[in-house]
């Protein structure tokens, strides 16, 4: 891997280390695996109050040694950055604390990328190592309807929002999948409309679908609240749909590139200080 890993202002305070241990691996469609992650190592686990929480996973590279047990933030301290360990961003699915469990989704493109490949081999009694979690998001209860948008990136962050709204809810949510294989069982109020985009092949990231959908739709009267997350030429285009198009407030938008295409997630991470890097 020729990336150097990423820079961050996160410390042991404010990103606490906790190690897991899978449990199982689901196979949810063609292109997703989910982790079901727990053990000893739970106990540590500090929830969150947000329903789009993220963790930070850790992988070491290979060929450098490093402390036993692992310890990202010593390792940060002491090792030069070149020698860090790579770290991808990942939401919790979900979080069972009575059962001491914790779920993530990953997306599977055969070989590409760190996480995914990692995720479709995993086995029972790997390591998964993560800071965390963080978050931002959470469904205001003064808005009259709720706008989801995203591509299979944010898949886990969208339905774990949806699942979160009130059974009265009313809403919209625009979901961009590679096909009818890859469409998921989603706990949705009856109010909120579930919209499968299928790009029929089309890579990931190449698609106008998910953005003229939003433009192009009837939206509902009221004042809405937007969670609009995923690949970040996507939320570009998005940006201007609703800002412009729609006029609405910052404090109505949640909007993020959790990726962008041709990137690895440490390039992305380093251009999200530059200008290429803005939404």
């Amino acid at each position: 891997m020729t990336s150097v890993p990423a820079a961050t202002s996160a410390t042991r305070k404010s990103r606490p280390q906790t190690n897991l241990t899978v449990l199982r691996r689901e196979q949810l469609s063609p292109h997703m695996v989910r982790i079901v992650a727990g053990g000893p190592g739970f106990t540590g686990y500090v929830n969150n109050a947000f329903v789009d929480r993220y963790v930070k996973i850790v992988f070491p590279q290979p060929g450098v040694t490093y402390p036993d047990p692992l310890d990202l933030w010593e390792i940060r301290d002491t090792m030069p950055r070149d020698q860090w360990p790579h770290t991808r961003t990942y939401t919790v699915r979900w979080v069972d604390e009575a059962a001491g469990e914790l779920a993530i989704d990953f997306v599977i493109h055969g070989d590409e990328g760190l996480a995914g490949p990692w995720a479709a081999s995993a086995q029972p009694g790997d390591a998964l190592i993560f800071t965390g979690p963080g978050g931002g998001y959470n469904p205001d209860p003064a808005a009259d309807w709720f706008l989801f948008a995203g591509d299979e990136s944010a898949l886990p962050a969208i339905s774990a929002s949806i699942e979160s709204l009130p059974q009265d809810a009313r809403g919209l949510a625009f979901l961009e999948v590679d096909g009818d294989a890859d469409i998921q069982a989603i706990a949705a109020p009856a109010g909120v409309e579930l919209r499968w985009l299928r790009r029929g092949g089309v890579p990931a990231g190449a698609s106008e679908l998910l953005v003229s959908a939003v433009r192009d739709a009837a939206w509902p009267e009221g004042r809405v609240q937007v969670f609009a997350h995923g690949e970040r030429g996507y939320m570009k285009s998005l940006r201007d749909v609703l800002y412009v198009q729609h006029g609405l407030e910052r404090s109505q938008v949640s909007l993020s590139g959790y990726w962008a295409k041709g990137r690895v997630e440490d390039d992305f991470q380093a251009e999200k200080k530059l200008p290429v890097g803005k939404i």
